[in-house]
């Protein structure tokens, strides 16, 4: 093998590691998770609390007394209430006047059992009892942590409660929430009296982040801290490793802990001074997927005799719903950034959203979309199968030289890129259109996990589109690949196997023979990328090789004639060559060729 054929399949090698690291989640490298805590299972299937607003008392827990303030003045048994809407419960505690537990109503969290059968779940968020939410401040006469402090509950109205506590001091703390209807929003309130803070006061927020999708690897892998300075675009923390950032110079509009799907945010209208965000990853073992915690800050001018207004948004990753904020946290959706990015929310997603209102079928809409992108590349493709039908119709020439010079395969691609520059074909021109349609792909890949509206939409035979169809499930596991095999890309990869030999006939690989074998070899690599994507990536990308070999195949037939494109290369032939471009450095590499293929005859003569 030559020394070019070496670094041409090192450098393809060397393609696939970075767009694996960089463009492909790590969802093959561990098995999805079967097992989860049989105590949390049952505690999600208890039953519910009624729907109207109601109280209830539980037994008072232990309180720190280390500080006097640290206790409200007088001792009030814990209570707990409901502020319910249609497409929300959230139930809070008196004890440190905090959400204790978010059911989003119509969504479903998944529990795979052992025998691999499914349970839909309440889909509740903040639920976790390691959870804290704590309002932090000093005064002159100590310090102040309100998750150490009972409040009275007032049933402002049947959407808004008031929690309200006095300090030993005298001073008062004043929180309210009101849910806002048919909405995922609370306004939130806090106002102190008589209260004098000594420094700025710290929201104090650690939350441990439940599983709630199938291919827990690749929600794991889309979870984190969100948030957003002022007159910058929003940020995260890593979502592959444990990772800490912290903010001072500019306001934070918001922090937004997110799942894949859902997330909780918290807006302030005044922004925060300053914050501190951490995302902790933990055992895979764990029944948690991931801990996230957020300190943020608000100054005490803005606290003293005033109230403070923020929002909480507890509920779906719904791009429409976020958007409205006019706060940018619709990004925390993980579309991507850059060109990627931009591609899904300025032209896919609209599309998606188009085809959506007239069909209910998420899989058709696929389909349609996958007709909408093809015809609009419709001139890319055009130009590649226009580069295929020269190639073609210059095909008895190719294979006269490589006859005349079949014992001298120097010579053979000498003569053979002469022959190109002579009837001004580019062998490469097919390949251009291609790699001009990659961000649109790339896009694709990201769009799917990341669209809520595929979440748990079934299409033939995969139940939810936005993760893996498991088709078969294996007794064994395979490195990179997993115990699963998903139908999608495994239809995925033969199509493009086909699309690979109708295009192969047209192409000239005589300048590197291992393309021709590498061309086939590559599908198969991908295929394991491809067996743990979103179904919906597969299903499209299935359907777009479909439409490929259509359009190889008609488009050969159809839209071009080889006796007209070899007129076509005849008169090219006669044309006056033009520098620069691909003639240019062809040409160079024949004269460098032949120059070096001179040298070789000299040094066999002596």
């Amino acid at each position: 093998m030559e020394r070019n054929h070496i670094i041409g399949i090192l450098l393809i090698i060397a393609v696939l590691f970075l767009w694996n690291q960089y463009f492909f989640q790590p969802e093959m490298q561990e098995q999805l998770r079967k097992k989860q805590n049989q105590d949390s299972l049952s505690q999600l299937q208890s039953p519910k609390p009624a729907a109207e607003p109601a109280m209830h008392t539980s037994p008072v827990s232990d309180t720190n007394t280390a500080n006097p303030l640290n206790d409200s003045l007088v001792q009030i048994p814990i209570k707990e209430v409901v502020l319910e809407n249609e497409l929300i419960k959230v139930k809070f505690s008196s004890k440190g006047a905090r959400i204790t537990e978010a059911t989003i109503k119509n969504h479903y969290k998944i529990h795979i059992a052992k025998d691999s059968s499914e349970q839909k779940l309440p889909l509740t968020l903040l639920e976790d009892l390691k959870n804290e939410y704590d309002l932090r401040f000093k005064t002159e006469a100590g310090d102040v942590a309100t998750k150490n402090l009972n409040f009275e509950i007032n049933q402002v109205s049947s959407n808004e409660i008031r929690f309200t506590t006095q300090l030993n001091t005298g001073g008062n703390i004043i929180i309210n929430y009101r849910l806002l209807p048919s909405d995922y929003q609370l306004d939130y309130s806090i106002r102190t009296e008589n209260v004098k803070l000594k420094e700025d006061l710290i929201i104090h927020w650690e939350n441990y982040l439940d599983k709630l999708e199938r291919n827990t690897d690749y929600e794991k892998y889309a979870s984190t801290v969100y948030f957003k300075e002022k007159e910058e675009n929003p940020d995260y923390c890593s979502c592959r490793n444990d990772d800490k950032i912290e903010t001072n110079d500019k306001r934070v509009q918001w922090v937004s802990h997110s799942n894949q799907f859902f997330n909780s945010s918290l807006i302030s209208e005044n922004g925060f001074s300053k914050g501190r965000y951490e995302t902790v990853l933990l055992d895979p073992k764990s029944e948690d997927l991931k801990k996230l915690i957020t300190d943020v800050s608000i100054p005490a001018s803005e606290l003293e005799q005033k109230e403070l207004k923020l929002k909480w948004y507890i509920g779906p990753n719904e791009f429409k719903r976020l958007k409205a904020f006019n706060v940018e946290l619709e990004d925390i959706i993980s579309y991507g950034w850059s060109i990627f990015g931009s591609i899904n929310r300025y032209a896919i997603r609209p599309l998606f959203v188009f085809l959506s209102n007239f069909i209910g079928n998420k899989g058709f809409i696929i389909l349609l979309m996958t007709l909408v992108v093809k015809l609009l590349v419709f001139p890319l493709a055009y130009k590649m199968l226009h580069s295929q039908a020269k190639m073609t119709a210059l095909k008895p020439e190719i294979e006269k030289v490589r006859n005349k010079h079949k014992d001298d395969m120097q010579k053979q691609q000498m003569e053979t890129m002469k022959m190109y520059n002579e009837f001004g074909v580019n062998p490469l021109g097919g390949c251009f259109p291609l790699l001009l349609q990659m961000p649109i792909w790339i896009a694709l890949y990201r769009f799917f996990p990341a669209t809520i509206e595929f979440r748990q939409a079934s299409f033939l035979w995969a139940a939810d589109l936005t993760s893996f169809d498991e088709f078969i499930h294996l007794s064994f596991n395979l490195p990179l690949f997993g115990n699963t095999l998903s139908l999608f890309a495994f239809l995925w990869m033969i199509s493009t196997l086909i699309f690979t030999y109708y295009s192969a006939q047209s192409m000239d690989f005589s300048a590197n023979p291992a393309m021709k074998y590498m061309q086939y070899l590559m599908p198969v690599i991908f295929w394991f990328m491809f067996n743990k994507t979103a179904a919906g990536l597969t299903c499209y990308m299935f359907f777009s090789n479909l439409l490929n070999i259509g359009q190889t195949i008609l488009g050969r037939s159809l839209l071009f004639d080889t006796d007209k494109i070899r007129g076509e290369l005849e008169l090219n032939k006669t044309k006056p060559r033009k520098k620069g471009g691909f003639r240019e450095r062809l040409e160079t590499m024949m004269k460098e060729q032949q120059r070096q293929a001179l040298e070789r005859e000299k040094k066999t003569k002596k």
